[in-house]
């Protein structure tokens, strides 16, 4: 079984020691690490070199959209997923923009977030359905607005140009449900060799730089 680090940042020490005890329930989290503000949390994501981070927004130094983006400039690969009491469309958008690879409300059950984090450690990504619909919503209007998301690549590319083989439409249909590679291949019953091999496929066909722009254009233009 992979072994995975993970930081917990978060200001309130009930519910730090609350998810620290539900993430120390999975044997696959075998360093569970903690900070109660943002700089703290920036400093460990670096020294420890952390694959998650479960991140809050509402920190008492930094705001934790701030604090996800500094992480993901030093160190792209750790992966954020943001715990958020608000559901504010500029909070959602900001945290898109910053490099979070998922945005949960703080209502989740604790199995779900964990399920979560492990999906997006192996490459998927995921939003609270409360707050999708913000995200498709900027990208229909990216060409008109100063970028909330990186969606330019995405639509550069007229849907009539696209020619998705009728595999490469299950393996995005499959991205859209927030499947893993490991998922994708299971579903379909293929090598994972060949999932990613559709999935790169998809991406260049897309002109998007990763799954999550592929999920929003699949919706977006009605390409499944």
């Amino acid at each position: 079984m992979k072994k995975y680090s993970i930081l917990i940042v978060e200001d309130h020490s009930l519910t730090r020691f609350g998810l620290r005890t539900a993430f120390e329930s999975e044997k696959c989290f075998d360093k569970i690490f903690e900070a109660s503000n943002a700089k703290s949390g920036i400093a460990l994501a670096q020294k420890e070199a952390v694959d998650a981070v479960i991140m809050d927004l509402g920190l008492p130094d930094m705001n934790g959209i701030e604090a996800t983006k500094i992480i993901k400039e030093k160190r792209p690969s750790t992966k954020v997923v943001v715990l958020s009491s608000h559901e504010q469309e500029e909070d959602v958008l900001k945290s898109l923009h910053n490099g979070a690879n998922a945005y949960c409300t703080k209502d989740i059950e604790p199995d779900k977030l964990i399920d979560i984090t492990k999906s997006v450690l192996e490459g998927a990504a995921w939003f609270d359905p409360k707050v999708a619909g913000y995200v498709l919503k900027a990208v229909g209007q990216s060409e008109n607005t100063s970028n909330e998301i990186k969606a330019e690549s995405a639509e550069s590319v007229k849907t009539n140009d696209i020619n998705l083989t009728t595999r490469e439409k299950q393996v995005l249909a499959l991205i859209v449900e927030g499947l893993t590679n490991n998922e994708i291949a299971q579903r379909l019953d293929v090598s994972i060799n060949t999932t990613k091999a559709h999935v790169c496929n998809i991406l260049q066909k897309l002109a998007v730089n990763d799954r999550t722009q592929a999920a929003i254009k699949a919706l977006k233009d009605n390409l499944i």
